[in-house]
């Protein structure tokens, strides 16, 4: 039977519109994208895998033309939705309304390729019913423009992450990427530590009073700090600057301790008084509905939720119909969200809680655009949190919008401000003035719905300091003063949500990457977190620094907001998607291209790139970043023989750069269980053999040369619970790096039997079957007929039973399971009994909260069930034809009308 086919990209989101639309339509998914660019060799078409450009799967000399791949995993999808659409009479695009989703709609159009039937596309901001009925009634064309600017993205960032990142395999470590936003980004953090580590602390002190204003005033107690001696102010945090020195302008009494405390003893006997009262008028605005960043800032700062864990929780809002889409700029709101804001204002706080008329807010970010409208809770009428039956984040994060939502249409706050100034005479001659200030509320306003977050050191907006109804000339005394030592603050580190609004403010990425952004550093290892501050790892450093030195206009941060204003002028039709890339690409006369960026980098000094020195480039400690991690290495001094030893030390994963102190590097290199212990070379490979701590404990290993093979692997072998890194030598590590052994080969089977040391104690191995040792010298002693009895003998069968678990957090809200913490065999990890996600390096058994595994879990989530190997198969490509150019002259202006 004939029907209309709708597709749109989630089975959720798929459902609930099948359940709007009813008989005569089918819904299916298309399981997020259907093809994209290849990922690696194998799965590159066998066209064009010998073309100069075929790594990058870009025709470069040929108006950068992509060329796509469906997927093995997509491929039997296709098939079904193209058998859907055999019986179907109508075909409706129904993907997100964003750039990503009007892409995701060409690429599905352009795979299915429908005959003889008409195509629509469908667009809503809410699934709601009668917004899908309305969506459905009236469908517009496909958008090429947009297609166009998210296809440039994708190609810009192919471009990027392809040429530069083998750069960094090369010079820094394999394994490592690069990105356009990503890359940028990393910088942001780097840079905010290098802030940090070039920071020094400078001490000032000032004097803190209670003042009494006595019995006629009910609340007659109040406190001030010093403001000022001899009519000039005294010194605060703000004066000085990074270097711990006053500001060069700053003219300010600069307190130590001993002239504060002389000022307290000079002022035990002193009257005071009040010199000036100043009064003006307190309001506050409420603020706008959410947009995707600051619904991503607000989630982290009340919630606890990282931007990954938000993002999912609000995409399973937005397809269950709770809330609007969720990936936008815009604080606007739509008529009848208005109405449902102010009835509920009216209905939950009273009349005089609204505003004459209704409040309308622009957005201020540039170039805003994708979805036309805030987040806020679906529908003509909103249910309010309770109504939901929503529970765990969905609920949390539910009712935060709907409270911000409601709170938008509330009236302002108003209230009172009060600074008051308060002198007195010392006993030494100084005339000195102490400061209080207050503020009362008098009409919360929107306040009584929703006060915003606020970062680390700032006051809330509902935050009130009474003061007493004083007036000039009132006597006051004081009841206690105290001298009050202060020291500067670093710059702070960035957490989730001053990161996004760092990108936001200057205007680099997208609201719909930052998610991404920031798993995407965390997941690399650039980046870790400690409590919720973002910490750069010392790879980070060289990354950036090789960047920084010879890639400059990329990693700008100017140059990256430029870029995103171009692929809105692309959206926009204003730009030519080609013209972009080849500037960007090959470069023109006022700008040089990334191609010859990569061709014409010449000699890189890896290790410089990979040195720092800590404290002064005298004291000869440097941090290198090697292969397996940070260390630092110093010349000891002159050995026996008149030569220099060089000593080196592990630092710590935890450690953050900015505590690397010049005091902290000795220390570590003083720490033997910290200390690369040399034991010689290697008798038959010359190798250099070491000792040192690991993860699992202690172990030996030779040091590879600089140009080894990027594929060549160190022998290492673990200490024997006899052996320690004191007494350990050179003859001890060559007989643990020669193991596993050759026992010998068993006469009836031909299978080679193996001595072996593991994370479990010593066992002999025989293709597939482990047995156990008794000791670890067996590993040495064991004969080819001992071996042959242990496996003669029938193996235990049955596994110990399931260790408990080490910790129980509660249900997750996504699954409705029991979250818990287990130990694994690659450290703790929690589960809820589908998804495992490892504990990262910030996270403890002890410290870690149920929010926290729900992040961990939704992280482990997006990314899918563990991938089994597939089998070798053709893959089916696409190359772009003149069609696409084609189909964007017939459908621009058809597509103009409906904006």
């Amino acid at each position: 039977m004939a029907h209309k086919l709708v597709i749109v990209e989630s089975p959720a989101k798929a459902r609930t519109i099948g359940g709007y639309l009813g008989d005569g339509y089918v819904v299916e998914s298309s399981i997020g994208h259907i093809r994209d660019l290849p990922n690696n060799a194998a799965d590159t078409p066998a066209k064009i895998k010998d073309k100069p450009w075929g790594r990058l799967a870009i025709d470069v000399d040929n108006d950068f033309t992509p060329y796509y791949v469906v997927p093995r995993d997509k491929k039997s999808h296709i098939s079904k939705l193209k058998g859907l659409l055999k019986d179907a009479d109508e075909l409706f695009l129904a993907t997100d309304e964003d750039r990503e989703g009007e892409a995701i709609a060409w690429h599905l159009l352009d795979e299915l390729k429908p005959k003889d039937i008409p195509v629509r596309r469908m667009v809503f901001h809410e699934i709601t019913k009668a917004a899908i009925q309305e969506a459905a009634a009236n469908p517009r064309d496909l958008d090429m423009d947009l297609v166009e600017a998210q296809e440039t993205r994708r190609i810009l960032d192919r471009l990027y992450g392809y040429e530069v990142s083998p750069v960094l395999w090369r010079k820094v470590m394999s394994g490592l990427s690069a990105g356009r936003v990503q890359s940028v980004a990393t910088r942001l953090v780097v840079d905010r530590e290098k802030e940090r580590m070039a920071f020094r602390v400078a001490s000032y002190w000032d004097l803190e009073g209670t003042f009494d204003a006595g019995s006629k005033h009910e609340q007659r107690m109040f406190p001030a700090k010093l403001h000022s001696l001899d009519g000039t102010r005294v010194a605060s945090g703000s004066n000085f600057g990074p270097d711990g020195l006053l500001k060069g302008r700053a003219d300010v009494v600069h307190l130590d301790r001993n002239r504060a405390e002389s000022l307290v003893a000079a002022l035990a006997d002193a009257s005071f008084e009040v010199r000036s009262v100043e009064s003006k008028p307190y309001k506050r605005s409420p603020y706008p509905p959410f947009r995707t960043t600051t619904l991503q800032q607000e989630a982290s700062r009340k919630l606890g939720m990282g931007a990954s864990m938000t993002m999912s929780v609000a995409q399973r809002l937005y397809e269950n119909g709770f809330i609007t889409y969720m990936r936008t700029d815009s604080t606007t709101l739509s008529g009848s969200a208005v109405g449902a804001a102010r009835s509920q204002v009216r209905e939950l706080y009273g009349a005089e809680y609204l505003p004459d008329a209704p409040r309308t807010y622009t957005s201020k970010v540039k170039n805003a655009q994708e979805a036309h409208e805030a987040i806020r809770p679906a529908g003509d009428s909103f249910r309010t949190p309770a109504q939901t039956g929503l529970t765990g984040d969905q609920f949390r994060l539910y009712e935060l919008i709907w409270m911000r939502t409601v709170a938008s249409q509330m009236k302002d706050a108003v209230g009172q401000s009060v600074s008051v100034r308060i002198g007195g005479g010392a006993a030494t001659g100084e005339d000195v003035v102490f400061s209080a200030s207050g503020r009362v509320i008098t009409f919360h306003g929107f306040l009584k719905a929703y006060v915003e977050g606020t970062d680390e050191g700032a006051a809330k907006d509902d935050q009130e300091t009474r003061l007493p109804a004083l007036v000039e000339g009132d006597p006051v005394y004081a009841a206690s003063l105290s001298a009050s030592g202060h020291e500067t603050k670093p710059p702070s580190r960035y957490t989730e949500a001053t990161l996004i609004k760092e990108l936001e403010d200057r205007q680099i990425g997208r609201p719909s990457t930052y998610a991404s952004i920031i798993g995407t550093i965390l997941n690399r290892g650039y980046v870790y977190k400690k409590g919720t501050a973002l910490v750069p790892a010392w790879i980070a450093f060289s990354v950036v620094r090789l960047l920084e030195e010879h890639f400059t206009r990329l990693i700008d941060y100017d140059f990256t907001a430029l870029m995103e204003t171009v692929l809105d002028d692309i959206a926009g039709g204003e730009k030519d998607r080609v013209t972009e890339l080849q500037e960007f690409y090959y470069g023109s006369e006022r700008l040089a291209g990334l191609k010859p960026l990569v061709d014409g980098l010449g000699d890189i000094d890896a290790k410089a790139l990979a040195t720092f020195p800590i404290g002064d480039p005298d004291e000869g400690i440097a941090l290198r970043v090697g292969k397996y991690g940070p260390y630092l290495e110093t010349t000891a001094g002159p050995d026996d023989d008149g030569s220099f030893v060089s000593q080196r030390a592990n630092v710590p994963e935890d450690l953050p750069p900015d505590e690397l102190t010049l005091a902290k590097a000795k220390e570590l290199l003083a720490n033997p269980a910290g200390e690369e212990i040399e034991l010689g070379s290697h008798p038959e490979t010359g190798l250099r053999v070491v000792a040192k701590n690991g993860r699992y404990g202690p172990f030996v290993t030779e040091e590879l040369p600089e140009d080894a093979p990027k594929s060549a692997k160190p022998r290492t072998g673990s200490l024997f619970k006899s052996m320690s890194l004191d007494t350990i030598t050179l003859a001890d590590a060559i007989k643990l790096l020669s193991l596993p052994r050759v026992v010998g080969e068993d006469p009836a089977t031909g299978e080679e039997i193996t001595a072996q040391n593991g994370r479990y104690g010593p066992y002999l191995k025989k293709g597939t079957d482990s047995r156990s040792l008794q000791t670890e010298d067996q590993l040495f002693t064991v004969t080819l007929e001992e071996a042959l009895a242990i496996y003669a003998q029938p193996k235990q069968r049955g596994r110990a039973a399931a260790a408990p678990p080490l910790k129980e957090l509660g249900n997750d809200p996504v699954s409705g399971q029991p979250i818990v913490v287990k130990a694994g065999r690659f450290g703790e990890y929690v589960t809820d009994g589908e998804y495992n996600a490892t504990l990262r390096k910030d996270d403890s058994v002890e410290a870690i909260t149920l929010a926290r595994a729900a992040e961990l879990l939704a992280e482990r989530r997006e990314k899918g069930p563990a991938k089994k190997a597939a089998k070798r198969g053709a893959k089916k490509t696409a190359k772009k034809t003149t069609k696409k150019a084609t189909a964007k002259k017939t459908t621009k202006k058809s597509a103009a009308k409906k904006k």
